[in-house]
């Protein structure tokens, strides 16, 4: 069902203080291109790990596009069950508007499009300790790059979709469906570097 309840959507780029000390409030922006100097190093070097514990080339092949598929599995769970999540006490509302509700209310804010790596890296770290558990070395080091190419992909993204004019028809498409999530009804269209899972679970209307 669609949301018809009317919210405050802020259309301007400015950048609302989200926190009383300065120092935590400056952590909480980041520019566009800071996942991509702190996430490639990292990538390239689960990859050389891979490369250094003999990975063959026919499990890098597997490694691939099984990183990536989880990985947009994973961000459809985390937009849709975590960040859409609505706590009922007063304290979890709050964590909620500072995880993303703040986004939702200023969604053009371009210092607070992506994540910042203080929360993003700790994150990545839970997932890397969960796979530890699951898959065998050197598989899950290539496996694990390719997981976080798949976030950098979704990160910055989502920037663009937010900033970028597109000529390009299918991220034009891809820009309208993430567009219609804030602007139309946030209860559809969870997925943003791909609308698959969308389909998949008919939360994108057609």
């Amino acid at each position: 069902m669609e949301n018809n309840k009317k919210k405050f959507i802020s259309t301007s780029e400015e950048s609302v203080n989200m926190f009383h000390n300065n120092i935590i409030e400056a952590l909480s922006k980041t520019y566009w291109f800071v996942p991509i100097l702190v996430y490639i190093p990292i990538i390239i070097f689960f990859n050389y790990l891979s490369i250094k514990n003999n990975l063959s080339f026919y499990w890098v092949l597997l490694a691939i596009p099984t990183g990536l598929f989880v990985w947009s599995l994973t961000e459809y769970i985390l937009h849709r069950y975590i960040f859409h999540y609505m706590p009922k006490t007063e304290i979890g509302q709050r964590l909620h508007w500072l995880f993303h509700g703040v986004h939702h209310d200023y969604p053009q804010d371009k210092n607070r499009l992506v994540m910042p790596p203080g929360v993003s890296l700790p994150i990545a770290t839970i997932f890397f300790l969960l796979f530890e558990i699951f898959l065998s070395k050197p598989f899950m080091y290539s496996f694990f790059s390719f997981f976080l190419l798949g976030y950098l992909y979704y990160d910055i993204s989502h920037f663009a979709y937010h900033h970028f004019i597109f000529k390009n028809k299918y991220f034009e498409k891809l820009k309208k469906h993430h567009m219609k999530h804030h602007y139309k009804d946030d209860e559809q269209g969870f997925g943003v570097s791909s609308q698959f899972w969308d389909f998949v679970f008919k939360t994108k209307k057609m």
